[in-house]
């Protein structure tokens, strides 16, 4: 049925959709009621509010599905009123109407955004039933593959820059092995600025770094992706540490898109017996070490994060590892999830508790299954996905003794 004049109502929830919002802006009463009437014939399932000007339609367009649009409308010239509409309501579907000897603004209208056009006398009630339900559909349609298009490209975009921020080690010792995880945080999913690389240098030591941009999105992303490139780039050319985080540090200076953003960071530098190492710290937690008399934290000086105060300062300590043992970095992301219904957080000593809480389960468990067990644990005492980022690196080693 036809409901002349009737304002839009929303269908309720789980129902069928009620009939086509139409608003008609039509200033010729004569044409308007025809409009109706052919509606009316064919018992069109088409809900039709009707206002005379561009002026009176701006304020009643909310609800609207579709418009269709008298194009010699008194306050509008041709297509301005079309302009207009794409702009400020690209999610209404267009209709034109088009006198005789306008037919050819019709034609310009659908090139120009519309979804169809009709020429006023030559229209019956089944086509313009038919036309206002293509129109509508014929949107939807165009905006469903809109959306695709975009998801797609963002999700390649974000591969990109995941294979930036997490790239595939350079290792040629087979005395030293890498396992990693990452996970975006929050329930959108985006990518964040975790990053984390290795490179066996050749002079035989083992690089290893963390890295946490504080933000999430691919801004962050890229951000950390420059850094990593950064650090790589210097430590091939075998420049001293302090030169390689320095010059990350100034890259960061550089590149980041706003003032006050800063990284944390975890560097560690294995000797070639592999039975020790040397760890710098800024701003980042402790990593942890995994030998068969338990687990610990690594402890050394921790300095400012990445971007905050002196940038050519960099304390790092020895540390000792063993003959065999293994090396979990992590970003933040990894410990900062609630623990139940309480409100603090897991922080580093709960992280101990789980993973020797695994290892005591299953004395022979393997590496890539421990962090697989860790993490899952991490997001159950959380109740869900993390808020934050997480990456997880763990470097395990048989020194030369």
């Amino acid at each position: 049925m036809v409901a002349r004049d009737a304002a839009p109502a929303a269908a309720p929830i789980g129902e069928r959709p009620g009939p086509t919002r139409l608003l008609l802006v039509e200033d010729d009463d004569g044409d308007a009621l025809l409009v109706q009437e052919l509606l009316g014939e064919v018992d069109a399932e088409v809900q039709v509010r009707r206002v005379r000007s561009l002026a009176e339609a701006k304020p009643v367009l909310t609800g609207s599905e579709c418009v269709l649009l008298d194009l010699g409308l008194p306050d509008t010239h041709e297509l301005d009123g079309l302009r207009w509409l794409q702009q400020h309501v690209p999610e209404v579907a267009v209709i034109v109407l088009t006198g005789l000897s306008d037919e050819y603004l019709g034609e310009e209208a659908v090139r120009t955004g519309a979804q169809d056009y009709l020429v006023k006398g030559q229209v019956d009630g089944r086509l313009l039933n038919r036309v206002i339900r293509y129109a509508v559909e014929r949107l939807r349609a165009e905006e469903v593959q809109r959306q695709l298009r975009e998801a797609q490209i963002y999700a390649e975009e974000n591969t990109r820059l995941e294979r930036g921020l997490l790239p595939s080690p350079v290792l040629s010792d087979p005395a030293v092995t890498v396992a990693a995880r990452y996970a975006p945080g929050g329930q959108q999913m985006l990518l964040g600025g975790d990053f984390y690389d290795v490179v066996q240098a050749a002079d035989g030591w083992v690089h290893v770094i963390v890295g946490d941009v504080c933000g999430h999105g691919p801004d962050e992303a890229a951000l950390g992706v420059s850094m990593r490139v950064a650090w790589r780039t210097m430590v091939f050319a075998a420049r001293p540490v302090t030169e390689v985080l320095t010059t990350v540090d100034q890259v960061f200076a550089h590149e980041r898109h706003k003032p006050g953003l800063f990284t944390t960071m975890c560097m560690l530098s294995i000797d070639p017996t592999r039975t020790a190492g040397r760890l710098y710290l800024a701003g980042h937690p402790p990593p942890l070490l995994l030998t068969a008399d338990g687990v610990r934290t690594l402890d050394a000086p921790v300095r400012t994060p990445i971007g905050i105060g002196d940038g050519t300062v960099w304390p790092g300590v020895d540390v000792r590892l063993g003959a065999r043992w293994s090396v979990l970095l992590y970003t933040d992301g990894l410990i900062e999830g609630r623990v139940g219904t309480k409100r603090r957080c897991l922080d580093v000593g709960g992280l101990i508790e789980l993973i020797q809480a695994a290892r005591e389960a299953d004395p022979g468990i393997s590496t890539e299954r421990l962090l697989d067990e860790v993490i899952s644990q991490v997001r159950s005492l959380n109740g869900g996905d993390l808020d934050d980022d997480l990456a997880v690196l763990a470097v395990t080693g048989t020194g030369r003794v």
